[in-house]
């Protein structure tokens, strides 16, 4: 490999990569980013080598290696920033994780304090990152992920405390320097007396202010305690300096005016903002307290001598046999072995209605026992419960940004340099025209605008609204993955169906049964062929049987969307759906196929079972449709929004099933791949599409759409792609997910408008623009009151969400 002497060589481990003719598409493919020279794929290592000059390409050749088809193997994880003051802070600690060697992505968020970083562990840790990160004046908390939380309400309650402490004590001793400063100027040793109260509360309470400023000035980046420190430090100075050298403006005719009150006052009212927000953005994460709450600390044991053990919560292995008794919570995912009680699962479904739990039910962490008590087995343990994955998805889902938010961090990026600029010109503005007091008015006025600035207000707009919408969200059961789909909720404009176990129960029953010929042993082997069936379907024709009577079956095969086929003593058999028999050309007798259109003018699915000459039998299998179902629909017809529902069904079925839900837009006998390209073509003309489904079938479609909503009683594979998840299976939770993403973007953006608004007229009156007018010039205190007060505007203003309905 060559390189230019400005180039380092790095190597990204690769997976799937395992012919010349892949290594040779990667090769390629990376030729194509620009920055990289000279790749090479080096099989034997499974890694391919790159020539880079700058560290953030890294990320963009992973992105690459991805986009082809191929995986580079990373490590996603999710630190606390400590240190973080605004929201200019957040964007220079991410640029600076950033540009580490070996990152891939990563996201800094100010509302949540976290980073999300993805990285390659063969070229950096979390060690690493964490010096990288100190060496810019903050901190990054490194504990295991279930004491994080714990660990990290420790740091902000004694940081809170800590706040508290300097707010109270700036303010205490900014009153006297106010009362002297604005009531008493002339009084004998006034001066004094104001800088001996002015000066702990600079140097003091407010060193924060001055030691950050310092460290961002040394990773030549600033940020809002760059400001309040040069409003402060110059307006301190330029007083002391009043104070000690008065015959310097006399000798000019100018009287020397002290503005220590300006210089303390500004300090106490920012820490009191600070406080105000801190306690504000608590309030933000409380579905977070809410939901980790649920978990009990310890739990009640069965021993193998059938003794009972209260052991941690955190010792539980996965089969042991635990206990429950009335009005505890659950501890871990599990199933009943003893026992059956009625459990409020409320916390993951949103419904009130206890449900009852009996043998063989399953059970889960944070749910609520009632009246009984039983023994389960425990499942899943820890991280895998389905109560630490909610956590997860809304820890994640809170601290991930919203498209709106990337321009707001661009923005608040450089807003401070800006804001510096303009405190210069004003300056430079006053002494050029300011006449005889052009100085100390444009020192006055330049101090002022560093004061009104705030990028914090920015910075917190959508975060603070985004963390309690899917705060919300999750106490309604609804799981938002992340903000982006929240945002883009709200302009859904053709939301795509499925039907079993979207539209339906997903709980099918068979109805009926037709024989051609009453023949056990062919009933045997469609039992047979059932049996080694995932399809629901099969399901309920196992259970119909209600018998372990089998034989042995061999060449099965799942044919994706028709059905499957096996054989027996050489003779192939099928069940599935008519299109299967058409294609292999299988007879269909007269009183079948009567049969049949009878079931299917009543909404029922039809299950065919045939050998390769003609069916045997026809199936009639029902799946009622959900209660709340056609509710829903209502709801989100008179939204304007157009619905579509496809299924694997035949036409009978789906037309019955459309007529009873009001559907106007239908489409049978889909297959997986056609509900993903019919996703497509509703984008193609121009609609924003939400998927709606529970089962692997629904996987690519759920992929494709721009909103993608999974069903929680569904298949995994389900939720794992949709970023939104409905634990319930309720479809009443979509027209109130879509609510809430409308409710949700109008605060952002009555956020956002304040926070701009705020800025444009704040800063230029700050600079003196009405002097000329009316002569009025903003005292610096007042721009201290307000820079404080619009930070817990915005954040006051996204905790309004939570009084909000999403209910019809």
């Amino acid at each position: 490999m060559t390189t230019n002497s400005k180039h380092k060589v790095v190597y990204l481990p690769l997976e799937q990569v395992h012919s010349e003719h892949c290594a040779l598409i990667v090769e390629k493919g990376l030729t194509q980013v620009k920055g990289i020279e000279s790749p090479k794929v080096e099989l034997n290592n499974e890694r391919v080598a790159i020539s880079i000059a700058d560290p953030e390409i890294i990320g963009q050749a992973v992105k690459k290696v991805r986009d082809l088809g191929y995986d580079v193997p990373t490590v996603k994880q999710t630190f606390p920033v400590l240190g973080m003051t605004c929201a200019s802070c957040a964007g220079s600690a991410e640029s600076i994780v950033s540009f580490e060697e070996g990152v891939v992505e990563a996201s800094v968020n100010f509302a949540t304090g976290n980073l999300t970083v993805e990285y390659l562990p063969t070229l950096t840790n979390a060690v690493q990152l964490q010096k990288a990160v100190q060496g810019a004046g903050y901190d990054l908390l490194l504990v295991d992920e279930t004491k994080q939380q714990e660990s990290l309400e420790v740091i902000h309650a004694e940081k809170f405390k800590q706040l508290k402490r300097k707010t109270f004590g700036a303010v205490i001793l900014s009153i006297p320097v106010v009362i002297i400063g604005m009531f008493f100027m002339d009084m004998p040793y006034g001066n004094e007396i104001m800088w001996l109260f002015s000066t702990p509360v600079l140097l003091y309470f407010g060193k924060d202010f001055f030691v950050n400023a310092w460290k961002q000035t040394k990773n030549r980046s600033a940020n809002m305690d760059t400001l309040v420190a040069l409003s402060t430090g110059i307006a301190y100075i330029f007083s002391v300096f009043n104070m000690l050298f008065a015959d310097f403006w006399a000798r000019r005719g100018l009287e020397a005016h002290v503005y220590f009150e300006a210089a303390a006052v500004i300090i106490a009212f920012i820490l009191l903002g600070k406080l105000l927000e801190e306690k504000a953005k608590g309030n933000t994460s409380s579905a977070i307290k809410k939901l980790m709450g649920l978990q009990p600390k310890t739990v009640l044991v069965i021993q193998a001598d059938g003794t009972e053990k209260q052991i941690p919560i955190e010792e539980v292995e996965v089969g042991a046999v635990l206990l429950v008794k009335p009005g505890e919570k659950i501890a871990v995912d599990g199933m009943v072995l003893t026992g059956n009680s009625y459990v409020d699962e409320s916390m993951l479904s949103g419904e009130p209605v206890p449900v009852l739990k009996k043998e063989g039910e399953k059970v889960f962490a944070g749910t609520i026992n009632q009246k009984g008590s039983f023994q389960f087995e425990a499942v899943k343990v820890g991280k895998e419960t389905m109560l630490a994955q909610i956590i997860r998805m809304v820890q994640d889902a809170q601290g991930s940004k919203a498209p709106v938010q990337k321009l707001v961090d661009k923005i608040a990026g450089i807003f401070v340099p800006v804001v510096i600029g303009i405190a210069i010109l004003t300056f430079v503005l006053w002494f050029l025209l300011g006449g005889e007091h052009g100085v100390v008015q444009g020192l006055l006025a330049a101090v002022t605008v560093l004061v009104i600035a705030c990028p914090c207000a920015l910075g917190l707009a959508t975060p603070t609204a985004i963390m309690v919408g899917v705060g919300k969200g999750a106490e309604h059961g609804i799981l938002i993955k992340d903000a982006e789909s929240l945002e883009l909720a709200k302009n859904v404009s053709a939301i795509v169906l499925d039907k079993t176990g979207t539209i339906t129960e997903g709980r099918p029953q068979v109805t009926g049964m037709k024989w051609l010929e009453d023949n056990d042993e062919r009933k045997e082997v469609l039992l047979s062929i059932e049996k080694q069936s995932e399809h629901p379907l099969a399901e309920a024709v196992v259970a119909y049987f209600k018998t372990e009577e089998q034989t042995t079956i061999t060449a099965f095969d799942s044919i994706t969307g028709k059905g499957a086929k096996a054989d027996y003593q050489g003779e192939t058999y099928y069940v599935g759906n008519r299109k299967l028999l058409q294609e292999h050309q299988i007879t269909i007798a007269n009183s079948l196929q009567e049969q049949a259109v009878q079931w299917g003018a009543d909404s029922k699915t039809v299950v065919w079972f045939a050998d390769s000459k003609q069916a045997l039998a026809v199936i009639a299998i029902s799946d009622q449709i959900k209660q709340t179902s056609v509710q829903a629909i209502q709801e989100l017809q008179a939204m304007g929004i157009q619905l579509y529902m496809l299924t694997g069904d035949n036409e009978a079925t789906a037309q019955a099933i459309a007529k009873q839900t009001g559907i106007q837009h239908y489409k049978a006998e889909v297959l997986p791949q056609d509900k993903a390209d019919f996703v497509k073509e509703l984008q193609q003309q121009g609609k924003v599409v939400a998927m709606v489904g529970d089962g692997i079938n629904d996987s690519t479609a759920l992929a494709t759409a721009d909103v993608s909503i999974a069903m929680g009683k569904g298949s995994d594979i389900a939720m794992d792609v949709a970023k939104m998840t409905i634990i319930s299976s309720d479809l009443t939770k979509i027209p109130q997910a879509i609510r809430l993403s409308k409710q949700t973007v109008s605060t952002i953006k009555q956020n956002l408008f304040w926070a701009f608004i705020y800025n444009l007229i704040g800063i230029p009156i700050a600079a003196g623009i009405l002097y000329s007018v009316n002569g009025f010039l903003l005292n610096p205190m007042i721009a201290g009151a307000a820079m404080a007060l619009s930070s817990v505007s915005v954040v006051s203003n996204s905790l309004r969400l939570k009084w909000k309905k999403i209910e019809m």
